[in-house]
């Protein structure tokens, strides 16, 4: 039997599909979340992702819809 080790660093791409979302819709997440300045969003397809931050990413997410659902 082969133990699948958990993936330690995602691209851009592999974190955007882990998380259900575009490429496009990710990049929209960081600019609102985490990129401070506009050139920084031209190193985001360099970039490599830790678990840890595709899991904040997918708390992000979480949190934006709870947040438009109506009461």
């Amino acid at each position: 039997m082969q133990i699948r080790t958990p993936k330690s660093y995602f691209s851009e791409t592999e974190a955007a599909r882990t998380l259900g979302i575009s490429v496009e819709e990710f990049r929209t997440l960081l600019q609102r979340h985490i990129i401070d300045r506009e050139e920084d969003l031209n190193n985001v397809s360099v970039t490599t992702f830790h678990a840890s931050d595709v899991l904040l990413l997918r708390m992000l997410i979480g949190r934006q819809i709870t947040s438009t659902v109506p009461s």
